[in-house]
């Protein structure tokens, strides 16, 4: 059971939270910016990085059906390697695809 003074803190605490400050009232919550100058470099490192994992996800897939078709022609269980590797490739891929808004939806 809930004390009173307990209820009373999570109240404030969610008219805080509902206030858009979770900090607390009188703490400054400012919002994100970026250091000037490094704008264009960090930009160019994050494209280099979205390129790398884009070439290590069409890898991924060649050397996942790469195993699916060796694995067919002697009837092993590398073919369900190779198929069950398919998704985690793709999931790759996806987190990849949405990391930024994933981001930018917590800042």
């Amino acid at each position: 059971m809930l004390s009173f003074t307990h209820a009373l803190n999570l109240l404030a605490v969610g008219h805080l939270l509902a206030a858009g400050n979770p900090a607390g009232p009188g703490v400054p919550n400012p919002a994100p910016a970026s250091v000037p100058g490094l704008t264009g470099p960090v930009s160019t490192i994050i494209a280099w990085a979205k390129w790398g994992v884009m070439v290590c996800g069409v890898i991924g897939l060649l050397i996942s059906a790469g195993k699916m078709t060796i694995g067919h022609r002697n009837r092993s269980t590398f073919a369900a390697d190779g198929a069950t590797s398919i998704p985690w490739v793709l999931g790759g891929l996806s987190l990849s695809l949405i990391a930024a808004y994933v981001v930018s939806a917590f800042l």
